[in-house]
């Protein structure tokens, strides 16, 4: 698709995607032209579409527009879904609305538990909410600060679980999100985790130098990487309000850099990226990863002229 024709239709679908049922329509019709294309999870085996579902998407959503959100992503060839306890009454949505096509979707979940007793307790209630006897991954969320993988780590803590988990089969891999460097690293020196969640995101890596060193490790261990905030722009300024409930940071809203933006991050050894929990940005990314074409070096040069003077919401 040519850049000028991406743009319109993206403008076009700002204007379409500003109700749910508008999203869903969208996204139905969109999707009898192209499928998502799908890459390999690390060593795995697995397949994933290289957009995945994340679960703040349903938050605070209705039984019905959970379900259709859903129906939706499934239909357009998604199959990678990530939720968290902390995503809110997100569970709770998904759950039964992922229940249809539980046995052909590669369902993540996550605990910021960091004992053995939270972490246990979290994951069974997860099982329960999701409606499922099973986490195809199961991570460490949102390791922020090494001490957090000290404490997973360490006596009574969540990693007993994860790997009791594992060997009672109802999780098969085991990975980590982390919105640190250094906690990341020290968690892959630790334990050859099957996959890592990590922002990749074109202001960070090059205004905040976030990003090249853990993504390289995670390469040279054959992790499956998985990919938050590409279509984050900046943080929100104190005295400014958030501009969109569910999202913390400022998203990109140019359609032109939105498109050059995902396809930096999918472009990093990635398998797949969570665009962020809005819907209207849901549709814009699918749009996006159903036309996706490496970036060319001008655009590679393009994007770093749009970075600069830009703060990164993560930085070293």
């Amino acid at each position: 698709m040519k850049r000028r024709t991406f743009v319109k239709k993206s403008f076009a679908w700002s204007a379409a995607l500003s109700t749910l049922p508008g999203i869903i329509q969208a996204i139905d019709e969109s999707k009898k032209t192209l499928q998502l294309p799908r890459r390999k999870l690390g060593q795995t085996g697995e397949m994933l579409s290289i957009i995945g579902f994340g679960g703040i998407l349903v938050r605070d959503e209705t039984p019905e527009n959970a379900a259709n959100l859903v129906a939706s992503a499934v239909n357009s060839g998604v199959n990678y879904f990530d939720v968290a306890p902390s995503y809110g009454n997100a569970e709770e949505r998904l759950g039964p609305a992922l229940a249809p096509y539980r046995q052909q979707c590669f369902l993540a979940c996550k605990t910021q538990q960091r004992d053995r007793a939270g972490a246990e307790k979290e994951l069974h209630e997860s099982l329960t909410r999701l409606q499922t006897d099973h986490f195809d991954l199961y991570q460490l969320h949102a390791l922020s600060k090494v001490e957090d993988v000290e404490q997973a780590f360490g006596p009574d803590g969540a990693m007993e679980v994860f790997l009791k988990a594992k060997q009672a089969g109802k999780v098969r891999f085991l990975g980590f999100s982390a919105h640190s460097e250094a906690a990341a690293l020290l968690a892959m020196e630790k334990f050859d985790f099957d996959t890592i969640l990590f922002p990749i995101n074109f202001v960070c890596w090059h205004q905040g130098n976030f990003g090249p060193k853990v993504v390289a490790q995670a390469q040279s261990k054959k992790m499956g990487i998985l990919a938050l905030k590409a279509l984050a722009f900046t943080r929100v300024p104190q005295a400014e309000e958030k501009p969109y409930k569910k999202l913390w940071y400022k998203p990109i809203e140019v359609a032109e850099t939105a498109q050059l933006a995902l396809r930096f991050t999918l472009m990093q050894g990635t398998t797949a990226a969570i665009p962020p929990g809005d819907a209207k940005f849901w549709g814009t990314a699918l749009e996006i990863a159903r036309n996706y074409t490496e970036l060319a070096t001008s655009e590679t040069e393009q994007l770093k002229k749009i970075s600069t003077g830009v703060a990164p919401i993560f930085k070293v």
